[in-house]
């Protein structure tokens, strides 16, 4: 395989990794960069099963795929974000905890601790991975970052919290749809 295609699956994580996995297969890709969301890889599972990974690679291998990284963009993304109530809907009860922002960023930095262990153990249980073999444990994500909320409406922002934002703000003031002298 000189340069594999692969597909990062969680845009699909609403479908089970064995229904996506032939769909990927179908499209033409030669792998998958397996997400942490919907079923697609477990942390949690992967380390502490006897079975699951084993049984990951083998799906794969069914259907001719391979994989070179898992992602945990989600959970990433709340390690160095300005913590908010929309990463309730992002995040595992786990990650979450009482959403204490502290809190929530400590759990989502062990847990991508945990996913980097975890892509090691993927990783060197590869199928066809020859002794020596230093097949890099690559984990794709994001870090969040305590500006991204100002440039793009991650996590999902609904209409109810940017009514509620403009409802309590107190900048907010009357509203005039003219310009007055003040305001310009």
């Amino acid at each position: 395989m000189p340069r594999p295609v692969t597909l990062c699956t969680g845009q699909w994580a609403d479908l089970p990794l064995e229904k996506l996995a032939p769909l990927v297969k179908s499209m033409g890709y030669d792998g998958v960069e397996l997400a942490c969301w919907g079923d697609h890889f477990d942390v949690d599972a992967a380390l502490s099963s006897k079975t699951y990974i084993r049984d990951k690679w083998q799906l794969l291998l069914d259907h001719g795929l391979t994989a070179f990284a898992v992602s945990n963009h989600l959970v990433g993304q709340a390690v160095c974000d300005l913590i908010d109530e929309r990463h309730q809907s992002i995040l595992a009860p786990s990650i979450w905890g009482d959403g204490d922002p502290e809190g929530v960023r400590k759990r989502a930095a062990r847990q991508m601790i945990a996913t980097g262990k975890a892509a090691r153990a993927f990783m060197d249980a590869k199928p066809g991975r020859k002794a020596g073999d230093k097949t890099p444990a690559v984990v794709n994500g994001f870090t969040g970052s305590s500006i991204w909320h100002t440039i793009y409406a991650f996590p999902p922002t609904s209409q109810v919290h940017w009514e509620r934002a403009s409802l309590t703000s107190p900048s907010a003031g009357p509203r005039s749809s003219t310009p007055t002298r003040n305001s310009m």
